[in-house]
């Protein structure tokens, strides 16, 4: 089954390596072909159109925790790896720290617009990144 939602095993283990400062999320996203929604609401939204009003709003409720979207696009072509292009967008996303990632996803501002982020996505992959810094700083900590 395409994962939508972390799973508890993946929380945890966001939780025991949280980097200190800022938080980076890259999103790889796939969307379905037409919208499909939990309540069983009719629609002619594709998956994309409805993962854009998601998109829209939480942008801005990110941004009401202090961070925001550093690059977002539409994937174009795959130059290296096997198989075809499995990904239709990509996004790097930035907040403040894990605090206020964790605070965002679980306002109430977001469990509102939360159903039309699972009613356009097949499938998601969810990667917490290291900056540059953090990169360094943990390679010096294992390196000893």
């Amino acid at each position: 089954m395409p994962a939508r939602q972390p799973r508890p095993d993946q929380l945890k283990e966001l939780l025991e390596n949280k980097p200190e400062g800022s938080l980076y999320m890259l999103n790889l996203l796939k969307f379905r072909d037409h919208a499909v929604y939990q309540d069983g609401r009719e629609t002619d939204l594709t998956g994309e159109q409805a993962y854009l009003i998601y998109g829209a709003a939480v942008q801005k409720i990110i941004e009401g925790f202090g961070g925001g979207l550093i690059f977002g696009g539409k994937a174009n072509t795959q130059l290296i790896g096997d198989g075809d292009l499995q990904w239709d967008w990509v996004g790097l996303m930035r907040y403040p720290s894990f605090e206020s990632f964790s605070d965002m996803t679980q306002s109430e501002a977001y469990a509102e617009i939360h159903v039309h982020r699972d009613a356009g996505l097949e499938h998601q992959i969810l990667v917490n990144c290291l900056d540059v810094e953090q990169t360094m700083k943990a390679f010096r900590n294992a390196s000893g």
